[in-house]
């Protein structure tokens, strides 16, 4: 009777595991940035990503949340960050809806100023998996990705010269582009 049992066991895991594997290899399986997400899929990625920052151990900044570095934070966001992820008193970039998740646009309400400077640091630095968030180890040096993780750790506190450039429209692409040859 038990052999019965566990026989029936074993058969009912690999029937699972295998709905599980036709239901992603037949195409049955949400893969567009536009599908709607599969049930829990949110909740066991946040799940997993709060635990693996967890884990992590962050070592704390060596980066001081003092003017110069916010500051600084303000350059490099504008130039790696903002095209994801807004300006202060600027639309959501067209962008951010297109990527799934959605990119979160942190200037509305707390952002990410409720985060640790380390989270936000450990997320620059690693990207987050299956969503728009890459890896800026290869672009961005350590004082860099700490800059930018304390200007949005304190984005509510910021000092006046950091609000002024945060603040400052961008030059227009047009006048970036190259004049046209004759």
């Amino acid at each position: 009777m038990l052999k019965v049992f566990l026989v029936g066991i074993l058969v009912g895991v690999l029937l699972l595991m295998g709905g599980i594997y036709y239901y992603f290899a037949s195409g049955m399986a949400p893969a567009a940035a536009t599908d709607p997400p599969m049930p829990f899929e949110k909740k066991m990625a946040s799940k997993s990503l709060n635990a693996h920052i967890g884990r992590a151990n962050i070592p704390p900044s060596a980066v001081p949340a003092d003017e110069p570095n916010l500051v600084a934070g303000v350059k490099v966001y504008k130039d790696q960050c903002a095209s994801c992820h807004g300006l202060p008193n600027q639309p959501k970039p067209a962008i951010a809806d297109g990527m799934f998740p959605p990119a979160p646009y942190l200037w509305k309400g707390k952002g990410v100023t409720d985060d640790p400077a380390s989270e936000t640091y450990w997320k620059v630095a690693n990207g987050i998996r299956l969503t728009g968030m890459p890896s800026f180890k290869q672009a961005l040096n350590e004082t860099q990705m700490w800059q930018v993780s304390q200007m949005l750790a304190h984005a509510d506190q910021l000092p006046d010269s950091a609000k002024k450039l945060l603040n400052e429209a961008a030059p227009a692409t047009a006048a970036l582009l190259p004049a046209p040859s004759k």
